[in-house]
């Protein structure tokens, strides 16, 4: 059960939507999720009121259509399916929304199933394992 904030500067609903599709589908693709487990925060920033700073770190050049992926998942993923992820998304969101593969910046914080409520103040992966 991931958790996902996609943050885009100048990005519109449409947009916004785009990313979170893109996002969805490639952890669907590879990493196995329920396609019914989609939790995400969507967040545009117009560049005045807020805004996202960037900039040419490991040499990778990127503008104002970066897009910051922070997802937080169980543990157990492998390096591969890892790879595998940051890949698709960035696939996944130059098809759907446009973005430059480049402006893509994902993160991953992985945590315990005790770290997860989903509602009724219960650890319903606790209680399972």
């Amino acid at each position: 059960m991931p958790l996902v904030r996609i943050d885009a500067l100048g990005a519109d609903p449409d947009r916004l939507d785009a990313l979170g599709r893109a996002v969805h589908d490639a952890l669907v693709e590879t990493i196995g999720i329920p396609s019914d487990d989609r939790f995400q925060i969507l967040v545009g920033h117009d560049g005045t009121t807020s805004t996202l700073r960037y900039g040419d770190y490991f040499g990778v050049h990127r503008d104002d259509g970066i897009v910051y992926v922070a997802i937080t998942l169980r543990a157990g993923r492998t390096p591969a399916q890892k790879q595998s992820l940051y890949q698709r998304i960035a696939e996944l969101a130059h098809d759907y929304a446009g973005t430059e593969p480049r402006n893509v910046f994902v993160t991953l914080t992985e945590n315990a199933s005790i770290d997860w409520s989903l509602g009724h103040g219960v650890a319903q992966y606790a209680v399972q394992d």
